[in-house]
C-alpha cells in the first residue's frame, strides 16, 4: 500500500470510461485539475478520450484493466497511488446490460453479468477505500440503473447485479461515512445519448432535441456535485431522469 509522498496530483479514477457517461465524468473532473485515470479492458479504446482531455489542457492516463480480476485491480490502484497521486475520487461505471429471458439465460452469462456489474465494483471500491480511509477523506460513486430498484421482465441477470451493487453501496456508505468517505449511488433512469440508443432505439433518440434523453455531460455534472458536497449534508442516492421519463 505504498504511496508517493511527493505526489501532489489528485486523481479521479473512472472504472469503465466508455464513450458516453464514463468519458464525460472523466472530462468533468479533469477540468477541475484532477488527473483523470480511466480504464477499459482495451487501452486502445481509451486513447481518443485521453487525447481529448489533454488537448483541452487537462491531464489523463489510460489503463487496460479487467475490473473482474483481483490481481489487475490491486496492481492498478497500487500503480496509480505510487506513480501519479492519491485517488480522491473513484467512479465505478460498468453496466453489463444484456437482456435475456430467464427461460433462456445461461449460468455462464448470468455469472459474467454479476461479475461485471457488481463483483468488479466490490474489488475496485475495496482497494480504493483502503487508501482513502487511511487519509480520512475521499469519494466513491457507483453508477446504478433503474434495474437496481426494480427488476423488469427479461432483465433478471442485470437487475440482480444492479440490486447487489446498490446494496454494496449502502453497506459501504454506512461503514465508511463516519470515517470520512462519501459513498453515493446514482440511479440513471432513462436512455442516454449514445450511439447504441441512436441506432437501436431511433424513436427514443428522436426525443433528444426535446431534452427527452440524458446528456452524458449533464450526468457528469451531478457526479461533480456529489463529490463537492459538504459532509454535514451528504447525499447517498441521486436519481437522474429526463423530465418526460415515467417513474
Amino acid at each position: 500500500m505504498a504511496t508517493n509522498p511527493t505526489a501532489q496530483a489528485q486523481v479521479a479514477l473512472v472504472i469503465g470510461a466508455g464513450d458516453a457517461t464514463g468519458g464525460a465524468i472523466a472530462r468533468r473532473f479533469a477540468r477541475e485539475g484532477y488527473v483523470a485515470c480511466v480504464t477499459r479492458r482495451s487501452a486502445d479504446k481509451l486513447q481518443p478520450l485521453v487525447d481529448e482531455i489533454t488537448a483541452a489542457g487537462g491531464q489523463a492516463r489510460g489503463f487496460a484493466s479487467d475490473a473482474r480480476k483481483e490481481e489487475d485491480v490491486v496492481a492498478l490502484v497500487e500503480q496509480i497511488e505510487r506513480d501519479i497521486g492519491p485517488i480522491e475520487v473513484l467512479v465505478f461505471n460498468i453496466g453489463a446490460n444484456v437482456p435475456c429471458s430467464i427461460l433462456e439465460e445461461t449460468a455462464r452469462k448470468y455469472f459474467k453479468i454479476w461479475e461485471m456489474a457488481c463483483f468488479s465494483g466490490f474489488l475496485n471500491a475495496r482497494e480504493v477505500a483502503k487508501r482513502q480511509v487511511a487519509r480520512g477523506r475521499g469519494t466513491i460513486l457507483f453508477t446504478g440503473a433503474t434495474a437496481g430498484t426494480r427488476g423488469a421482465a427479461g432483465f433478471a441477470a442485470f437487475a440482480g447485479a444492479k440490486h447487489a451493487l446498490r446494496a454494496l453501496a449502502q453497506s459501504m456508505a454506512r461503514e465508511l461515512g463516519p470515517r470520512g468517505i462519501h459513498v453515493a449511488h446514482v440511479v440513471v433512469d432513462g436512455a442516454i445519448d449514445t450511439e447504441f440508443i441512436r441506432t437501436q432505439f431511433p424513436d427514443r433518440y428522436a426525443l433528444k432535441e426535446q431534452g427527452g434523453i440524458l446528456n452524458p455531460d449533464h450526468i457528469a455534472e451531478n457526479y461533480w456535485y456529489l463529490h463537492g458536497q459538504p459532509r454535514d449534508a451528504w447525499t447517498f442516492e441521486l436519481d437522474l431522469r429526463p423530465y418526460m421519463e415515467t417513474w
